[in-house]
């Protein structure tokens, strides 16, 4: 699947290693693109997209190893295939094998003699690079990225997380969910917040929900949540954690 020929020991090897890889996975989402969307059948099992260190994509089933060779990419990306369209489908995609690309690097970089000056220099060279998600959506590279931990206040307190200023004025007294008064103020922070299904970014017009299962976020819009029908809900899971647990089942 991912396999190695031989494991980079060095910054420049692994940033070598990390260029390749990326370099065949833009050319699956871009110059490729049909070959890989007609391949990623909804109706075949769960299906990974690899990037090699010869510049080659292809996209097959995740290795059967236990622990894997290398740290494996998003398995099943093509189950979402047909229900989304087909630019925010493969927005998602290219998010996840941002992902990654990133943690492929880092077991490599881990080995690194614990040279921290290393490891900074190899994830600098990293990020002068675009992002599979930027090239992908066309965007501009963006240096200021919202931590993991930018939600926890949202989490803490159930999963109306990104609504507007509005809707807290009308709501917050009856809503347990809903995120602090304060919140609202830190909305620079969230500004590069992604949509799990439409991959757009954050707006303070609008109102957002965060699954309770993966903590992904969207749009109440797109997974057709309104505050309104927010407030019964106890424990939110978005729709493709709903089809995953009814797969394993």
């Amino acid at each position: 699947m991912a396999s190695i020929s031989s494991s980079p020991r060095t910054v420049e090897e692994i940033f070598k290693d990390y260029t390749a890889r990326r370099a065949g996975l833009v050319r699956a989402l871009t110059f490729d693109v049909d070959n890989f969307y007609s391949q990623c059948d909804p109706e075949k099992e769960n299906l990974c997209l690899y990037g090699h260190p010869n510049e080659l994509w292809e996209v097959t089933l995740p290795a059967e190893e236990v622990p894997p060779e290398l740290p494996e990419p998003a398995l099943g990306i093509n189950f979402a295939r047909d229900g989304m369209q087909r630019k925010d489908w493969l927005s998602l995609v290219a998010v996840h094998s941002d992902c990654w690309l990133l943690s492929v690097s880092f077991y490599f970089g881990a080995r690194l003699n614990r040279n921290e000056r290393s490891r900074k220099r190899l994830f600098s060279m990293i990020n002068d690079l675009p992002s599979l998600f930027e090239v992908v959506t066309g965007r501009k590279p963006v240096k200021d990225k919202p931590s993991v931990d930018s939600g926890s206040k949202a989490r803490n307190n159930a999963k109306l997380v990104f609504a507007s200023q509005r809707s807290l004025d009308g709501q917050a007294k009856n809503n347990s969910k809903l995120m602090d008064e304060n919140y609202g103020d830190e909305e620079d922070e969230h500004g590069e917040t992604i949509c799990g299904t439409c991959g757009g970014t954050y707006n303070s017009d609008e109102f957002w929900i965060g699954c309770d299962i993966c903590e992904r976020w969207y749009h109440g819009k797109c997974v057709k949540i309104t505050p309104a029908k927010a407030e019964s809900i106890k424990h939110y899971k978005c729709p493709s954690c709903c089809t995953k647990k009814g797969r394993q089942q």
